[in-house]
């Protein structure tokens, strides 16, 4: 079975974000990156299917060679090998046909990725890889099991989980439960020297066609000073809540 993993570079939870001075773009100055979160939980799931049914894992990034460090530690994780298309993406769509184009070539069984990345949280690419690949797919997922041909996939819903089967070739989205967290692999030093030498192919584009172009950015504005009222004064309290915070 050949698995194919879809990751994101994404700003560390800690990160301070700016934005350019035209607030045309985000500064990536002194951001640290890693790995998304939610794709995270996909490539540990992708390797314990590699552990417990021989299957090769190959994680694919869209971006430019900044990315190859966070690409780098996938490897260390575990997985094969991995293919990074040499673009900067813009929206969804160039993403996810990159990846489609990829996943087409290489007659993957099996595509797993988070159901957004942290940054943008889009949630779109993985329902429009499926589409593109006119493959069935599974957002959400909590919970996975191969069985030959088929997957079957736990998602959660409204007031309890729905479990779902599908044929193989298929996309499943996952989040946090997809795997415990406990579970999550830490590069070890053998794993991080095996990285160096595991295969790393950067292919070009296939498309240039964008569907969404960013115009500017603007920072949440900064939260308003806190007002304190006095136990005893419950009508300028109600006063506040009405006139200012209008909650009441």
């Amino acid at each position: 079975m050949k698995i194919l993993v879809c990751i994101s570079s994404v700003p560390d939870t800690t990160s301070k974000i700016n934005f350019t001075a035209d607030k045309s773009a985000f500064d990536k100055n002194g951001i640290q990156w890693v790995i998304n979160p939610l794709d995270e939980f996909a490539l540990t799931k992708a390797v314990k299917l590699q552990e417990s049914q021989g299957a090769t894992v190959t994680v694919i990034n869209v971006g430019d060679a900044a990315t190859e460090p966070v690409i780098r530690k996938a490897l260390a994780i575990g997985a094969n090998d991995a293919v990074r298309v040499n673009l900067d993406p813009k929206d969804s769509y160039s993403t996810a046909k990159e990846i489609a184009a990829v996943a087409q070539s290489g007659g993957y069984d099996l595509i797993l990725c988070g159901k957004e990345s942290i940054d943008y949280n889009g949630g779109s690419v993985p329902g429009m890889v499926a589409q593109l690949l006119n493959q069935p797919f599974v957002n959400a997922s909590v919970g996975l099991d191969v069985n030959g041909s088929e997957a079957t996939a736990v998602r959660e819903i409204e007031g309890g989980k729905e479990t779902i089967s599908v044929k193989l070739p298929a996309v499943i989205a996952g989040q946090k439960g997809l795997v415990d967290e406990k579970d999550l692999i830490i590069p070890n030093m053998r794993g991080i020297m095996s990285a160096r030498t595991k295969p790393l192919q950067v292919v070009e584009p296939a498309s240039s066609e964008v569907k969404v172009q960013g115009v500017s950015y603007d920072s949440v504005p900064p939260r308003a000073a806190v007002k304190m009222v006095s136990p005893d004064n419950l009508d300028e309290l109600v006063r506040l809540l009405h006139e200012e915070a209008k909650v009441i």
